[in-house]
């Protein structure tokens, strides 16, 4: 009989950053110009990256697949996130929730699998210098892209139509930036152990193989480069992973933040800002990180700009 009464949610309340007008009209411009610096930016990755020959080599290609990712993600989450700011709030449907969720869950699966595979690429670079351009070849490069894409998105998917099984019986507010994991089972009436388990193995492909990888790349990387006699040879071969090692720590330091420390003392506010770091600010630091230290990108930049003034 109790059953008969419970109502399944049809849609959701995300309640976004609540409190003052003006401040939430502040956030509002400040992540409209992040917005818009982070699509402008990596378009311009993609772009350089396409029309410039002396960037038609692997990791620029892996860029490049980092920065059509980095500009899905903040796609599919911020537009949304203006709407709830400047209505104190805002309704989503059920199959709208499902649907932000699958998008957003599979951006992150292939990042994870996307960082791992350039890792490799600067092992076979600096490992096998003599090799690299017959193990890194375009259609190797093609095949790796796709395989994480499609990864990614197959592990996304099965945690999604896993949590589309739960039931939403009530309330149907989330305190929460967008549709994530850990706020829709908070929310959820039905046994989570099934998703809790689902989670950990899939965390088996996605996060420690891949840590693993990674680790095991850079500590064979740096092997070899300390072997290097030639300083600026060194210098340079540092260079070429210095901006990758960057861009895997940022990423896996929030998404551990998130996701695996415990949560119990940290604020409702703490984790929306935490998020915020992971699906606004990282893909717009991405670009940045690539271009300030990268000379090939800055030398793509100025023949582009000297080709069309």
């Amino acid at each position: 009989m109790q059953e008969n009464n419970l109502t399944d949610i049809i849609e959701f309340v995300l309640l976004g950053f609540q409190g003052d007008p003006q401040l939430r009209i502040s956030l509002f411009c400040l992540l409209f110009v992040l917005f818009f610096l982070t699509v402008c930016g990596n378009l311009l990755i993609i772009t350089l990256v396409s029309t410039s020959k002396n960037l038609h080599t692997p990791m620029y290609f892996f860029i490049s697949q980092l920065s059509i990712n980095d500009i899905l993600l903040p796609v599919n989450i911020v537009p949304n996130l203006f709407y709830i700011l400047m209505n104190n709030g805002g309704t989503i449907t059920f199959i709208g929730c499902i649907t932000q969720f699958l998008f957003f869950a599979s951006s992150e699966a292939f990042e994870c699998l996307l960082l791992t595979v350039m890792s490799y690429d600067r092992y076979v670079a600096i490992c096998n210098p003599l090799r690299y351009t017959s193990i890194m070849t375009s259609g190797h490069c093609v095949r790796l892209a796709t395989i994480s894409w499609l990864v990614g998105i197959s592990c996304a998917f099965s945690v999604t139509l896993t949590v589309s099984r739960l039931k939403f019986c009530g309330p149907n507010t989330i305190n929460h930036l967008f549709c994530d994991l850990l706020p829709l089972r908070e929310v959820s009436c039905s046994d989570t152990f099934i998703l809790n388990l689902q989670m950990y193995l899939i965390g088996i492909p996605l996060v420690i193989f891949p840590s693993i990888i990674i680790v095991i790349s850079y500590v064979n990387i740096v092997r070899a480069i300390l072997r290097i006699p030639s300083n600026i040879s060194r210098q340079k071969a540092f260079s070429t992973c210095s901006s990758h090692l960057t861009v895997v720590f940022i990423f896996y330091l929030t998404l551990f933040s998130i996701y695996d420390l415990p949560t119990s003392g940290q604020s409702s506010d703490m984790n929306k800002i935490l998020s915020l770091l992971y699906t606004v600010f990282t893909p717009l630091f991405n670009p940045i990180i690539y271009s300030l230290r990268n000379k090939d990108i800055k030398k793509a930049v100025q023949e582009n700009i000297q080709k069309y003034v």
